[in-house]
């Protein structure tokens, strides 16, 4: 008797490549919550699922991701790979061994995007949410084994801008932006500026942006100096960011126009004022740091 026939028929093998996205915003994960019939408790995974024949992964992605929890995500050039081997162990069925091929990408959704919500139904997501990462990671909300996984290999994209900005000053008043919510620290206050383009001199800069922000005409004075910061947060397009802002800080006047208007109500600032200096310091308004350092080089 053969090896083969004393030990049974050779397990059948099946193969599955899948792609997810991992889309982290604001300390939450996007999750979708699998079907009783794949997991009897409840377990939440990546939002993803089996690439079709002929499909570009990326393309999987952002099918599935829509089905799953109704998002439009945008997906990044980059993924990580996970392979997986077990045994399959259905009642009636043949001895089978199944091996998971398992592509992750970056995914992020628009910062104003809708909660999520399962479009395809009968299928295999019954729920879709946002879980705080801490939660996961501390295995308060159960998850596969790949969502932990994925966590520890995602990295907020890196990103370096220059920008520069006004420190306009008279009557006892400096002139302010608030940024919205598409911008960093919704709701607080910043001088009035932005991000450099390229090809184009930081005091041109200045210019440009204050009259987008504030609808006033710049005269761009001298040079006060250097302000950075360093921070991980949500970008204007939804991707998680590990930033890191240069910021040239110019002292200057207003030279035309009347009442601060803002130019662009879809950008990243949403009001613009003269600011009493007394409000700087009376802990009665939300204002930035690079204001005071402006202000102490001033």
């Amino acid at each position: 008797m053969s090896d083969t026939t004393a030990r049974g028929p050779a397990p059948v093998q099946r193969q599955r490549v899948a792609a997810y996205a991992v889309v982290v915003r604001d300390g939450d994960v996007l999750l979708s919550r699998l079907a009783p019939y794949l997991a009897p408790t409840e377990r939440w995974t990546l939002p993803g699922g089996g690439i079709d024949f002929g499909e570009h992964p990326r393309d999987a992605v952002v099918r599935e991701v829509h089905e799953e929890t109704g998002l439009d995500v945008t997906v990044g050039a980059e993924a990580v790979v996970d392979s997986a081997l077990r045994a399959l162990k259905d009642p009636g069925e043949p001895a089978a061994e199944l091996h998971s091929v398992r592509i992750v990408y970056e995914g992020w959704v628009a910062p104003d995007a809708p909660e999520p919500r399962v479009v395809e139904v009968d299928g295999s997501t019954v729920d879709a949410r946002w879980h705080p990462v801490a939660d996961v990671e501390s295995g308060a909300v159960a998850t596969v084994p790949m969502v932990r996984w994925a966590l520890v290999r995602h990295r907020a994209a890196r990103r370096q801008r220059l920008a520069a900005y006004a420190l306009v000053v008279r009557d006892g008043e400096v002139l302010l932006t608030r940024n919205s919510a598409l911008g960093p620290r919704p709701g607080s206050w910043t001088l009035p500026g932005g991000g450099v383009e390229h090809g184009e001199s930081p005091a041109d800069a200045v210019v440009r942006e204050v009259a987008e922000e504030t609808g006033l005409v710049a005269g761009v004075g001298r040079l006060l100096g250097l302000h950075d910061e360093h921070f991980t947060g949500t970008a204007p397009s939804g991707r998680e960011e590990d930033f890191h802002g240069v910021h040239v800080l110019f002292e200057a006047t207003v030279t035309g126009g009347d009442e601060p208007v803002v130019r662009d109500p879809d950008g990243t600032t949403d009001a613009a004022a003269w600011v009493p200096l007394d409000r700087l310091v009376d802990g009665s308004l939300d204002v930035r740091p690079l204001v005071h350092e402006a202000l102490g080089l001033r």
